[in-house]
């Protein structure tokens, strides 16, 4: 991965899985108001490409929502999709 570059690889909860070749993962950080000095939760979602096919799983080791996968930027692959699957983190219950 070193040859091609630092690529940003970030971690996050799937909350949906009902594309095709696709999944939509949530991610959620807590930032400190700068008013009030008060957390406030701030969450963003991202499509990222997951083949299960190409990537040698089956469809029981698909990714399922309650996931949690971490994975990584990647060119751009359709309008809102520029993020590659890598790896489970921890799978849903």
């Amino acid at each position: 991965m070193s040859e091609r570059g630092s690529r940003k690889v970030r971690e996050g909860v799937v909350v949906s899985d009902k594309m095709t070749k696709t999944v939509v993962v949530q991610i959620e950080r807590q930032v400190k108001h700068p008013l009030f000095g008060r957390y406030i939760r701030r969450r963003k979602k991202y499509h990222v490409h997951y083949d299960a096919a190409v990537l040698g799983h089956s469809d029981d080791e698909a990714c399922r929502v309650g996931d949690r996968i971490r994975f990584m930027e990647t060119r751009p692959l359709s309008k809102t999709k520029c993020w590659r699957f890598l790896e489970f983190v921890e799978r849903a219950k």
